[in-house]
């Protein structure tokens, strides 16, 4: 122990000072210091996917006799310390480091090792004993994997499904309530809130499919090919065992993958998975905005929806709210999008039989996950769970819609129709008014034809097909 406070570690590169409480060892000491780029650090559920992975392959070594009992047991104990988050404060890696995040790898193997021999009484090895069997090359894209699929299953599909049944219910509550729909940001044919909330709902089911889709490629891990996909160094029942006590502890559904040459060379599930996600951040947008439009006013917009005031929106214009939780949801889809882009480039960086940009695409994906699952619910919770329909101006509106003519043109034909709208319009009043005296029909027919809740319905068919 030296004087400062550094203990002094050896390696094959030589002697270096690492902290004197610091339970990582050289390799990660070497990375700390080669690596001070962003101070972002992996995220917390890749860390718990490493320690997922070791405590896996210490279990699948022992039963195959590669691994003393005591070994093991130490090794599974710190595993475990290090999935439940008790060293954090442990893996200080930068996320911009060695491509096959391999730096990331040993900092878990080291910490693992480190305590392990404490509990053992006896060294146990970063490289041979908790790293048995393994390899970066292997190991990351299999971190990859279970951390994305842990935050799916965990995080974003329950966020999705809570979103959707918050839709669902306002639904029932203001479905029935004819609004004027809009088309080109221009007004267009009637719609109920039901209707137009339905179309939400089935962007948020259809993109849940969507992710849902990618899991049988995220299922397929890395774990058993080693450094180039040969499975060099790993018992040949290594991986099967691996991936059983994976799935067993990790709750998921994981197998070795039936080709290793793709899975340590290359990204596209996490690709496939990433587009998915932005796909999601595109409806969370789509929301969003629509959200804001109805709101907008409250005296020269839309103003058909209120939604909750929740902060002052100006630091000049007293009495001013904004709608700041659709406003945060569109930044979120934003930096989603953004991070695809990246996921995309990264994915590109297979050159032969290794990716080197795994490190990127972890934290993207697992960012991404991570925001769209909170997005969500704040989502439902702070805006559509409680935004009021101001039915006056919805009504006020509709009522003065010209284009409701449109359900007359199988009677009067088009080029009438279009003259009334612009009458209508024009003059500011109601278009059944300016039908009647353009065409003479009965105003029972009139009203049958023009009752904004039957044209949300397809309208009243003209006699004789029209």
């Amino acid at each position: 122990m030296t004087k400062s406070g550094f203990r002094i570690e050896r390696d094959s590169l030589g002697e270096l000072n690492v902290p004197a409480d610091a339970l990582w060892g050289p390799q990660t000491q070497r990375a700390v210091e080669n690596f001070p780029i962003s101070g972002l650090r992996m995220p917390r559920d890749f860390i718990r996917a490493l320690g997922l992975i070791k405590w896996a392959a210490a279990t699948a070594n022992l039963e195959l006799d590669a691994l003393d009992p005591k070994r093991a047991g130490a090794i599974q104990k710190a595993a475990l310390e290090v999935i439940d988050g008790k060293h954090d404060a442990h893996f200080p890696v930068d996320v911009f480091q060695t491509g096959s995040g391999t730096s990331t790898n040993m900092n878990v193997n080291e910490v693992v090792a480190h305590l392990a021999s404490r509990y053992a009484g006896m060294p146990v090895h970063p490289n041979d004993h908790v790293n048995m069997g393994q390899s970066s090359n292997d190991v990351i894209p299999t971190a990859i994997h279970v951390s994305a699929l842990l935050g799916i299953e965990q995080h974003l599909l329950p966020a999705l499904a809570y979103l959707n049944a918050v839709i669902s219910r306002r639904i029932g509550d203001i479905g029935e309530i004819v609004k004027t729909g809009r088309t080109h940001l221009m007004d267009a044919m009637p719609v109920t809130f039901g209707q137009e909330l339905s179309g939400w709902r089935a962007q948020i089911e259809l993109g849940t499919a969507r992710v849902m889709g990618c899991r049988p490629r995220l299922q397929a891990i890395a774990l058993g090919g080693t450094a180039v996909g040969t499975g060099i160094n790993a018992d040949p029942k290594f991986a099967a065992l691996a991936a059983r006590y994976l799935s067993v502890k990790s709750g998921l559904e994981v197998r070795p993958s039936p080709n290793y040459f793709e899975s340590l060379s290359s990204q596209d599930a996490a690709v496939e998975l990433s587009g998915q996600l932005k796909t999601l951040a595109v409806s969370l947008t789509k929301i969003s905005n629509d959200l804001r439009w109805m709101n907008s006013g409250p005296l020269a917009g839309i103003g058909e929806i209120t939604l909750p005031a929740l902060q002052p929106g100006s630091s000049i214009m007293p009495g001013k709210v904004n709608p700041v939780i659709p406003e945060a949801v569109t930044m979120v889809a934003a930096q989603v999008i953004g991070n695809d882009a990246t996921i995309t480039i990264a994915g590109q960086s297979g050159n032969f039989q290794l990716n080197v940009m795994l490190p990127v695409i972890a934290y993207n994906v697992l960012q991404s996950i991570d925001l769209l699952s909170n997005a969500a619910r704040v989502l439902a919770d702070a805006a559509i769970a409680g935004f009021k329909v101001n039915e006056t101006a919805v009504s006020a509106a509709l009522e003065r819609n010209p284009i409701l003519i449109t359900a007359l043109n199988p009677v009067i034909g088009y080029e009438l129709g279009a003259k009334i709208a612009k009458q209508a319009y024009a003059e500011r009043r109601p278009v059944r008014d300016v039908a009647a005296e353009q065409t003479k029909l009965p105003a029972d027919e009139l009203a049958r034809f023009l009752d904004p809740r039957e044209l949300t319905k397809g309208g009243v068919k003209a006699e004789g097909g029209g």
